[in-house]
């Protein structure tokens, strides 16, 4: 049976989540060439999704602390591989944006080649988190960015953001549409998140499944 929104973690997951995010995260360095990143000590967990999907936004409300990751109105703006310590147990990611940025053609290929080669040579990384607006699904881009993730063998899971900005049945809808494009992708994880970072819906299973890579090396 594949498992349905939010409902895989358990209260002692749930609780060591709330415990990692009750301390401070905090901003590391941005990374624009691969040989400015960070030793490779600590596991890694990523951050993706198309431009103004709420990455940043997610990322504050998560870590309690506004204007840790730069949120704004612009999309593209995240530009390049913004590092974020939590407690030293591991590293959160914050990817460039893709599928539009207000940039020129020669960066845009520059982003989208730094986060191409990352991914598929990083060993830290655990898991990468796809964010997909919850008003309008998975797209052409995200489709493109799943299968390389599929082509790499790096896990991947799919988290709704936005999910204030609907009506129930719309989100039981994309719930369902999103499970059934990802169900035959082998490294895609079955489970969808479901998030709102204004209404903090859904944050808590987020924390779970982030302190569940921490505490196993092979939780992959």
């Amino acid at each position: 049976m594949v498992p349905t929104d939010n409902n895989s973690n358990t209260g002692e997951t749930l609780e060591a989540g709330r415990r990692l995010f009750a301390h401070p995260v905090t901003f590391v360095k941005s990374v624009v060439a691969l040989e400015h990143l960070p030793d490779a000590g600590l596991p890694e967990i990523c951050v993706a999704g198309r431009s103004n999907v709420g990455k940043s936004s997610l990322i504050n409300a998560l870590c309690n602390q506004k204007g840790l990751a730069r949120a704004s109105n612009t999309p593209g703006r995240t530009r390049e591989l913004n590092y974020f310590n939590m407690s030293d147990r591991m590293f959160l990611v914050d990817l460039p944006g893709y599928g539009y940025a207000r940039a020129s053609k020669t960066d845009i290929a520059h982003w989208t080649k730094l986060t191409r080669d990352f991914l598929r040579g990083r060993a830290p990384l655990r898991r990468v988190f796809v964010l997909i607006d919850a008003r309008r699904g998975i797209k052409g881009t995200d489709l493109e960015i799943m299968d390389m993730l599929d082509e790499a063998a790096v896990t991947y899971q799919v988290v709704l953001t936005k999910t204030d900005k609907i009506k129930k049945g719309q989100l039981d809808k994309v719930q369902s549409d999103s499970r059934a494009k990802i169900v035959k992708r082998p490294a895609a994880h079955p489970l969808i998140l479901s998030t709102s970072a204004e209404k903090k819906n859904g944050l808590a299973e987020l924390k779970a499944e982030i302190v569940s890579l921490a505490l196993s090396e092979t939780a992959l």
